[in-house]
């Protein structure tokens, strides 16, 4: 994500991080030189001249600006839900961190402490979830909240983020059963349980289901024609400018089907995608105050106006 003020006057133009440009800079750059070229030639391909005028280029660039509009608006929907759900995550594992700790009676001496050990694998649990949607192969954060039994036990799972959240139904379970957490209570708890495994499919959902492959590849089929014949309609209306012209249509349709592109997919590690990342650090600090850790891990920072 990327974490910035917006910027004005000329510095607007000269901004990089975060923009769309370093993955349409080739086609756009071509397509300018396209447009140069048509321009010196009058529009005069291998000696036959390609006559067109605005007025397809009108009709068709609408329909495809509702269409890119439209897909955009899909893809950003993707992008919300997602945050949203995170946001669900924050809150259940602060909920289920405060009904563990207050409505869990303490362990008899000598008895293990299962609430703080179901505190921790409420983090390991928002780790291993992100781990799972990025495909990463970085689990340092998930075996820093479990022992080494326990995590010899998950690391093996097709779905780690469903076995920690099955062992912590079975240490709630194990509660209600020593009498430390009357029937009332332990519901109210595994409803906290019950909604951080929803949020979870529902991630895994986005996660899975792309928009369709067909209507993506046709928005991008039309863009670039749109562009690449753009030249040829404006050459004898407006001469010398046409490739000033064509820079910023392209631009514009290039930049809002690569902007679908990136955030139609919202849990990757693109500028522009979810700080998984730093909302799993903000999990694993508030769980570790409420435990009543003292030597904290520091809240991630943006590098570079990006934070992952």
């Amino acid at each position: 994500m990327i974490l910035r003020d917006r910027p004005s006057g000329l510095r607007l133009f000269l901004v990089l991080r975060g923009s769309v440009m370093a993955r349409i800079r080739n086609v756009l750059l071509f397509n300018v030189a396209l447009a140069t070229a048509v321009t010196f030639t009058h529009g005069v391909l291998f000696q036959f001249k390609v006559t067109l005028t605005t007025i397809p280029f009108t009709l068709i660039g609408l329909a495809l600006a509702i269409f890119l509009g439209f897909r955009n608006t899909a893809a950003y929907d993707r992008y919300w839900e997602a945050r949203k759900l995170w946001g669900e995550l924050v809150l259940r594992s602060r909920n289920l961190a405060r009904q563990c700790l207050h409505l869990i009676e303490a362990p008899a001496p000598g008895q293990p402490d299962l609430r703080e050990r179901m505190v921790r694998r409420s983090v390991a649990f928002c780790h291993a979830l992100r781990v799972q949607l990025r495909g990463s192969a970085d689990t340092r954060a998930i075996e820093a909240m479990l022992s080494p039994q326990e995590w010899q036990q998950v690391a093996g799972s097709g779905n780690r983020p469903q076995a920690l959240m099955l062992r912590m139904g079975a240490d709630l379970a194990a509660c209600h059963r020593l009498g430390q957490i009357d029937s009332p209570l332990a519901a109210q708890i595994d409803d906290t349980l019950s909604a951080m495994t929803s949020a979870a499919a529902s991630c895994e959902r986005i996660a899975g289901t792309p928009l369709p492959f067909s209507y993506t590849l046709l928005l991008h089929r039309t863009a670039y024609l749109y562009c690449f014949l753009l030249p040829f309609g404006l050459v004898d209306t407006i001469g010398v400018m046409t490739p000033v012209v064509v820079g910023i249509v392209a631009y514009t349709f290039f930049g809002l089907d690569a902007l679908g592109d990136e955030i139609e997919e919202p849990f990757g590690t693109e500028p522009n995608d979810l700080p998984l990342d730093a909302i799993c650090r903000g999990i694993e600090i508030a769980q570790l105050e409420a435990l009543g850790v003292t030597e904290l891990p520091p809240p991630l920072e943006p590098v570079d106006y990006c934070l992952l």
